[in-house]
């Protein structure tokens, strides 16, 4: 265990002493695992909350899942995409009233407390049903939860519930935390939400904000010989693009989440000693959408909308906002999903006549000024690319007579306005499809959502047909019905645009070759890094 106060410089010297091995001749590939080190990585945000069990976020995971660890993870070659973690099996009764879990022996929590089945129990019931932002709705009808010895849990839920829809959640949504920390007091007010205790195979051990994160080795961690770094550092650089001039200067060793700036890649990827890696995403899919407020009147008509869809060229924004980057949408689900994709829904070609065409049809014609009404377009702060797809937007709804005013906030303000307060016409979100459509997909046009729920309806649309597929989805048991009622699902959203999908990405990796072990699952950038090492 390294002994240091860190500091920005002290940040610098380290990387310094691990990266010196790069101006010499690269050895043999197959090479054992170096023990030790330092990783330092690019951090873009610091999140409010870093409990993956309450918010399960990419920003929250990045971190926490070194530390906090879920039942499974993903896993590039694992029996239906999965790898054991905190459960080594789990199986779902025929009648899909409940899963049973075997929990991993001879764990404990970071704080040398034994890691039982009660932790799971708790942290389902109390965190994941009732607080979690996802897990409120796959957990919905899950009613108690057994725990017949320590090393069982067998999920009870009031309705048949779907074990592919649990199956499918359980890297994202079932981080467990320690029932003896959060037991007593209020969850939400827990200190341990922003100091996480888990048993990951690293242990928190600071944050010093606007600075870094650091994380410590966990030697009392389960899995065998792991981790084998020392620490991680998590250096904050909220300013993109400083983090391919810290990679260039030796001053980090790895930049995820597109941290570099897609601009930056070309030239970056010719850099000796530096890799640009597009693998370790395939399970966190981003979708590009034109989120609309149903409430507006002009919205709410169905050839409005329309009239929006062709007016975008998504294979303008993929070459131009993405540089290459992404794939233009072609419906709610994205393409790489292999289990519940399908083309077989309405498409909207870019065709900015029609477009026109349809708002004369709906009503609107254009006033001497060529504007037919004004709107109100917040695009999320999140990425450049949203924000840069907010400008685009604004010039194309320019061309069709629809004047939008740009409204930028910071995160906090764009979440409160469009998901609180509704104060939006057109909004630009990035929700991230997570592998079934149950998870994270259905919430963003089902009805009947409370308010303040981020990535979610709060435009006010409602579809009785639409919530009816979505319902008995929810409940429907067999596999291939249940695909085959996502793919009605598809088509529905299509036809009737409650939002407007327009591009997919998934993101760059870019590392020093130094780093080892790097996106070698589906969900690399948000696992747990045991495995990953630095050669030096």
């Amino acid at each position: 265990m390294l002994d240091f106060r860190i500091s920005r410089r002290g940040v610098l010297a380290g990387s310094a002493v691990l990266l010196a091995s790069t101006a010499l001749p690269r050895i043999a590939e197959a090479q054992e695992p170096k023990k030790g080190g330092r990783l330092i990585v690019a951090a873009d945000s610091e999140p409010r909350n870093l409990n993956p069990a309450i918010v399960a976020s990419n920003g929250v995971f990045f971190i926490s899942s070194k530390v906090v660890e879920p039942l499974a993870e993903a896993s590039f070659d694992g029996k239906d995409g999965l790898a054991p973690r905190l459960a080594t099996s789990w199986e779902g009764s025929a009648d899909g009233l409940s899963v049973t879990f075997k929990l991993r022996e001879g764990v404990t929590w970071h704080d040398g407390k034994p890691f039982t089945s009660a932790d799971v129990a708790f942290s389902a019931l109390q965190i994941w049903k009732p607080l979690q932002n996802l897990g409120r709705v796959v957990f919905k009808d899950l009613e108690a939860v057994d725990t017949p010895d320590e090393h069982t849990a067998v999920f009870k839920f009031s309705k048949p519930t779907p074990f592919q829809l649990i199956r499918n959640a359980l890297p994202p949504l079932t981080a467990v935390v320690p029932k003896h920390l959060y037991e007593t007091g209020d969850i939400a007010e827990n200190p341990a939400n922003n100091a996480p205790v888990g048993t990951g195979p690293f242990k928190f051990a600071e944050h010093k904000a606007g600075e870094y994160y650091r994380l410590e080795k966990n030697a009392s961690y389960w899995g065998k010989d792991l981790p084998h770094l020392d620490e991680i550092v998590y250096r904050v650089l909220p300013d993109r693009a400083a983090a391919a001039g810290a990679l260039e200067a030796e001053e980090i060793h790895l930049a995820a989440f597109s941290a570099v700036p897609l601009a930056d890649l070309e030239r970056i990827s010719k850099v000796p000693g530096i890799s640009v890696i597009s693998k370790g995403y395939e399970a966190l899919t981003y979708q590009l959408v034109v989120e609309i407020n149903h409430r507006r009147k002009e919205l709410a008509d169905l050839k409005v909308r329309q009239a929006i869809a062709h007016a975008i060229d998504k294979e303008f924004v993929v070459k131009t906002v993405f540089l290459g980057y992404a794939t233009p949408s072609t419906g709610i689900v994205p393409v790489n999903d292999k289990q519940f994709y399908t083309t077989d829904v309405p498409q909207y070609a870019f065709d900015v006549a029609k477009a026109n065409a349809l708002l004369d049809e709906a009503g609107y014609p254009r006033a001497d000024n060529g504007t037919r009404f004004a709107l109100k377009l917040l695009p999320a702060p999140y990425f450049n690319e949203t924000k840069q797809f907010g400008s685009y937007l604004r010039q194309a709804l320019a061309e069709i007579g629809i004047d939008a005013e740009l409204v930028n906030n910071d995160a906090a303000a764009h979440q409160k306005a469009v998901y609180t307060d509704h104060a939006f016409d057109l909004a630009v979100g990035p929700p991230v499809f997570r592998g079934d459509p149950a998870i994270s997909t259905t919430i963003l046009v089902q009805s009947g959502i409370p308010d303040g729920v981020p990535f979610s309806n709060q435009g006010g649309y409602r579809n009785d047909e639409l919530d009816g597929i979505i319902a008995k989805a929810a409940e429907t048991l067999d596999p291939d019905a249940r695909i085959a009622l996502y793919r009605d699902f598809q088509e529905k959203v299509a036809e009737d645009l409650p939002l407007i999908n327009v591009a997919e990405w998934g993101f760059i990796t870019v590392a020093r070759d130094t780093v080892k072990n790097v996106s070698n699952n589906p969900r690399w950038a948000v696992s747990n890094w045991a495995d990953t090492w630095v050669e030096a």
